[in-house]
């Protein structure tokens, strides 16, 4: 996985030195493999992932990505996969016993090193390191704070983990601070619970927080904090409230809305999941071992991002020439096989109309109780485009590198 992957994420990092800021989120899904394909696979690769009564195996995928600010996905930076031991089960219950590096929570910082080395690649770039509550790793925040030249860190904190502050507990410090100013917030749709909008106040302060006593005597670590709380949501639903914690700094309520702007556009790492599982199938893969699971999820991770960055492309620069995003065989190919002629027109069509002619490659009929350009549909269309394109460069004697081999 990590050769397929290189050559993508140096084309990453070419497409993150573009931007004046860019968002690198971190995040851990659980790749599900259907009870049927059990018989296939080897149990000492593939451990239970969840006590569910069909009992799935799988692997485990932290993965980290980067975004511009406005939502873009640019590609894929890191990627841990692995398979708990069976052997080790129960070892969350000694937990606070294990140093972090004996804990799955070291990916966190793993990430985040990568990430370091990336920004000093990128030094007109400032990047933002983004993590949910299990990123909220007082090692974590230490390490971002002692490096002022690295990416930055915007974690939303965990509550039950008691954050101190000169001894007085986190929230309470904030609850004391003037609300600085209003702000809505675009909350997305999750499970049952519908997207909705939220108005909420936000505070902020700069501050030092004190090392956990596992950590001790570690120094305190110097962080902001911008805090949001809803007032008074409709009945029914659970109000917002947020603590994040930031090594980027908050000195006005600019500032304090820009990160909290950050935050929810990092939420893009779950539609990325979304596309990898549902867009690309990949519970349905009939390998027999975690090694032949991990190669292919590598060119899986390249196809999905492929799929986002196209659709993102689709909704905001939807009349630039498909050229921005296709090499100019793929969209001659594309064009023929869909449109049943040997010529390709005297112009290449638009991103719009590419991702049209795409999806009806992948079997999108464009019928109107159709969904609209799905990334099941799109990766079918990739996935054929791709062997398409090497079919007619074989057969014209051109030149057309595998896509894992160039990176895209």
């Amino acid at each position: 996985m990590d050769v397929i992957l290189t050559a993508h994420t140096e084309a990453t990092i070419e497409r993150i030195r573009e931007h004046r800021v860019v968002l690198v989120p971190q995040d851990t899904t659980t790749l599900d493999y259907i009870a049927d394909l059990a018989d296939l696979m080897t149990e000492e690769e593939l451990d239970l992932v969840n006590n569910q009564d069909d009992h799935p195996i799988g692997l485990l995928l932290h993965d980290t990505l980067a975004f511009t600010e406005e939502g873009t996905p640019l590609g894929v930076l890191d990627a841990q996969c692995w398979a708990r031991d069976p052997q080790e089960k129960g070892k969350r219950y000694r937990r606070k016993a294990l140093p972090l590096e004996q804990k799955e929570s070291m990916r966190w910082l793993r990430s985040f090193r990568k990430a370091a080395e990336v920004q000093k690649l990128c030094p007109e770039t400032m990047l933002v390191v983004i993590g949910d509550r299990e990123a909220d790793i007082y090692e974590l925040f230490l390490e971002a704070s002692q490096a002022p030249e690295g990416p930055k860190l915007l974690v939303r904190a965990e509550k039950s983990r008691n954050r101190k502050v000169d001894q007085a507990f986190l929230w309470d410090v904030m609850r004391k601070q003037k609300v600085a100013g209003r702000l809505q917030i675009h909350i997305p749709r999750r499970g049952s619970h519908k997207a909705r909008g939220a108005w909420v106040d936000v505070r902020f302060a700069e501050m030092r927080l004190n090392p956990p006593k596992h950590c001790q005597p570690a120094p305190s670590a110097s962080i902001w904090a911008v805090y949001i709380v809803e007032g008074a949501p409709k009945a029914g639903v659970s109000p917002i409230e947020w603590m994040l914690l930031t090594t980027a700094e908050v000195r006005t309520l600019q500032d304090a809305r820009k990160r909290v702007k950050w935050y929810s556009a990092g939420w893009g790492i779950e539609v990325y999941h979304r596309t990898l599982e549902s867009g690309c199938q990949i519970r349905y893969r009939q390998l027999e071992t975690a090694d032949r699971l991990e190669t292919c999820l590598g060119m899986d991770m390249v196809v999905a991002w492929r799929i986002y960055y196209l659709r993102m492309l689709g909704r905001e620069k939807a009349e630039l020439p498909c050229t921005t995003f296709f090499k100019d065989i793929e969209w001659k190919v594309l064009w023929g096989l869909v449109k049943k002629t040997p010529g390709p027109p005297p112009k290449p069509p638009t991103i719009r109309q590419a991702l049209h002619l795409l999806a009806a490659f992948g079997g999108y009929f464009g019928r109107e109780l159709d969904s609209y350009l799905g990334t099941r549909g799109l990766w079918r269309g990739l996935t054929q485009l791709y062997v398409g394109s090497r079919m007619y460069a074989i057969l014209t004697k051109q030149d057309y590198p595998q896509p894992f081999q160039t990176g895209p």
